[in-house]
């Protein structure tokens, strides 16, 4: 059997991706005392979704002292909420006060990975090949646009562009600009451009319920005393971990009392503070609140009662080179459409060709639904791990919380390896199945099973994401079930 060129005890180590999660392991992997690995990334930077998504009003869900590393707290966050060049700043001081700089290859994407002769072999796209005992990918996932499918978008004639793909090139000032979709891109592009622009069209075609939420802006004396007291900055993130411990804990269960007071939270928002009737009820969904991904806003609701804002629910018929047709037959003329529809959540590591033992294709595996055992390790499929790949908690905890107890697990996996107890390790086809069942049937009773559309569903209208509490996900974070998995020696 052919080997990287590697020992047990120095196993050769490949990440895909330098996001958050692909930082973080270079980080954790060197603290362990792991010096062979190396990051592909596609692009020319750090920062993953943050680098990617630079459109007006980008933001995190997430209040920004828990959206940290645990090891890394950031006192000079600028509000609760922080914008997204802030955040993209942090991951990026991270990176470069870890070293993680030095480990990574920009511009090295990885189109296909094979397992053969008990080692990963690699192609990027400059052609290199690599060998590697491990693959672990931090890939991300809302990473790849998804662009809508409209009649006519490519006659357009004025600016047109996925908001993932912003074109700063373009003035907005007096502009007549059109935004497609409602998901949380749209309405903070909404807030932060409906006072700049000339018009501003929002194409609706679902009703979101809106969360509210104060956004504070921190002071310059609270900024300087988190930096000089920083049990300040544990005090809050403790306080954001509990709403979010009660949040989690609430939408898994459909009919719980949690869910009722967002629901009522939720309705109370739109009540109390869109005042035309009509404008009203054109904001109203039809579907639960927390059916689909909860969007926070504090002043989304006064932003589309804007004078210059038009709330159109008429379905769109097809694009134009002056602008949109919608089934009333009317035309909005736009100088800017901006195509906000959101991403192929269901892509993870793909469009990566993965082949598992005996040439197993991943795609094949998850012709189905995308499933990973923990969302971390896939049968016949040994060394590779996923950080935040499927049915992990990516609706309910912060993503950063995630990974840190996901790379751990990892890390404890990898030690069996270093410890010369198996050369390959993943889990065994019984385990990964009997968790995809128990996941499935515990998804049923969450509130993204409730009868609306969403990203959360797989084809057969299942939700897709971790159905119980954060505690049992920690807890299964604490140390790998090793009867679980399948080990070579």
């Amino acid at each position: 059997m052919k080997h990287a060129q590697t020992t047990a005890n120095n196993p050769r180590i490949v990440v895909i991706g330098a996001g958050m999660a692909g930082i973080l392991t270079a980080i954790k992997l060197h603290e362990a005392g792991y010096d062979n690995y190396v990051i592909y990334e596609k692009s020319d930077r750090v920062g993953g979704t943050w680098r990617e998504n630079t459109y007006p009003g980008i933001a995190c869900d997430v209040p920004a002292h828990l959206y940290t590393y645990s090891f890394e707290p950031n006192p000079s966050w600028s509000r609760t909420f922080a914008p997204g060049p802030e955040i993209h700043a942090y991951f990026e001081r991270v990176a470069k006060k870890y070293q993680v700089l030095d480990r990574i290859r920009f511009n090295e994407a990885i189109p296909s990975c094979e397992f053969r002769e008990g080692c990963w072999h690699l192609r990027t796209s400059t052609g290199r090949a690599d060998i590697a005992d491990v693959v672990i990918a931090a890939t991300g996932v809302l990473h790849h646009p998804r662009v809508a499918e409209i009649a006519g978008l490519e006659t357009f004639a004025g600016a047109c562009f996925h908001s993932a793909r912003w074109d700063h090139s373009i003035d907005l000032e007096g502009k007549r600009v059109g935004v497609i979709g409602t998901g949380s891109t749209a309405i903070q592009i909404t807030s932060a451009l409906v006072d700049k622009v000339g018009r501003f069209d929002l194409f609706q075609r679902t009703a979101q319920w809106i969360m509210p939420i104060q956004n504070v802006e921190y002071s310059a004396d609270e900024i300087a005393g988190f930096r000089t007291d920083p049990e300040k900055v544990e005090t809050i993130r403790r306080k954001i971990n509990a709403d979010f411990q009660h949040f989690s804990n609430s939408v898994i269960d459909a009919d719980s009392v949690g869910m009722k007071e967002i629901e009522d939270a939720c309705r109370a928002n739109l009540e109390n503070h869109v005042r035309d009737p009509q404008l009203r009820e054109k904001l109203r969904p039809n579907y639960r609140a927390g059916c689909k991904r909860l969007i926070f806003s504090s002043d989304f609701y006064t932003a589309i009662q804007h004078p210059h804002a038009n709330l159109i629910t008429d379905g769109i018929e097809r694009v134009e080179p002056r602008g949109v047709r919608t089934a009333d037959g009317r035309l909005h003329e736009l100088d800017v459409l901006v195509v906000a529809t959101g991403f192929r959540a269901d892509s993870f590591i793909r469009p990566t060709t993965v082949l598992g033992r005996d040439g197993i294709n991943l795609d094949a595996v998850w012709a189905d639904h995308p499933v990973a055992y923990l969302s971390i390790s896939i049968p016949e499929f040994p060394n590779f791990f996923m950080l935040n790949g499927p049915n992990g908690p990516v609706g309910n905890f912060s993503l950063i919380q995630i990974a840190e107890s996901q790379v751990g697990y990892i890390l404890q996996l990898l030690a069996e390896i270093r410890a010369g107890r198996c050369r390959e390790i993943s889990v065994n086809a019984t385990a990964s199945a009997r968790f995809d069942d128990a996941r499935r049937t515990a998804a049923k009773k969450s509130i993204w099973a409730t009868g609306c559309k969403s990203w959360y569903l797989d084809k057969h209208g299942v939700p897709a994401s971790w159905p119980w509490m954060p505690s049992r996900f920690y807890e299964e974070m604490a140390a790998p079930k090793l009867e679980s998995y399948d080990r070579v020696s």
